[in-house]
């Protein structure tokens, strides 16, 4: 079975959270540690194998593009313009599937990084796809090993991985990174151009066909200023303790 080696990193939201922070620079240029999020984001995919990563941009895009641009080491970056309008993560992916390719592609959320456990969490995702069972595997995260998460988690996860909502009112253990992979095939017959993934992943549910894998290590939502603090103390010393 052959592995991905296209992603798609979702980088064209507003960053209305991130403010003031984003009145300048769109978030993924918002900087954590000695580089931008979206630099982080793009070394983990290289670190992975993924040769090509196609990016969308829409909120100052031309910021992005320049930083874009001028980057020497792998992915080779391939641009999905939505100046036009804003499409959300559904609407944006297939605006973008020209470009992605016919074969199944990872999918980064911008602002999701981690500290590492013993094993590459990429490198576990790519290794657990299985394209014959799966039309899409997302990476999920323990709740109680999460910084800038506060929910109440978004999947029951059984033992063979297959993945359903959480019930109204319930709590649930597993939380989304904004990681995945996803087969070509979860959009097929996708309609409206602003929408949200999570309408293909409910019709992956219905069909038994949507999986996820437990992160070995502790996930970071980077959607705050709050957060982006912590996260900076997080790369200097680690996990924090448990109060």
């Amino acid at each position: 079975m052959s592995r991905p080696t296209t992603a798609m990193v979702l980088a064209a939201g507003l960053g209305n959270r991130m403010r003031p922070l984003t009145d300048v620079v769109p978030k993924p240029m918002v900087r954590l540690g000695d580089r931008p999020l979206i630099d982080h984001v793009l070394d983990r995919l290289a670190s992975a194998g993924i040769s090509r990563a196609v990016v969308n941009v829409h909120y100052l895009a031309d910021v992005l593009e320049h930083h874009l641009a001028g980057r020497t080491t792998p992915p080779r970056i391939t641009i999905s313009d939505e100046r036009d309008k804003l499409l959300d993560t559904g609407g944006g992916l297939v605006r973008a599937l020209p470009l992605l390719g016919s074969e199944p592609f990872l999918i980064h959320n911008s602002d999701s990084v981690w500290l590492e456990g013993p094993h590459a969490n990429l490198e576990a995702l790519i290794e657990t796809w299985d394209a014959e069972r799966m039309d899409s595997l997302l990476l999920l995260a323990s709740s109680a090993r999460t910084l800038g998460y506060d929910g109440a988690g978004d999947f029951n996860m059984d033992v063979d991985g297959r993945l359903k909502r959480r019930a109204e009112g319930m709590v649930t253990p597993f939380v989304f990174t904004g990681v995945s992979i996803a087969h070509p095939r979860l959009f097929d017959n996708a309609t409206g151009d602003i929408f949200s993934l999570n309408r293909l992943w409910d019709r992956a549910i219905d069909k038994g066909r949507l999986y996820g894998i437990r992160l070995d290590g502790f996930w970071m939502h980077v959607g705050t200023p709050q957060a982006l603090a912590a996260a900076e103390e997080c790369l200097k010393y680690g996990e924090p303790r448990p109060a």
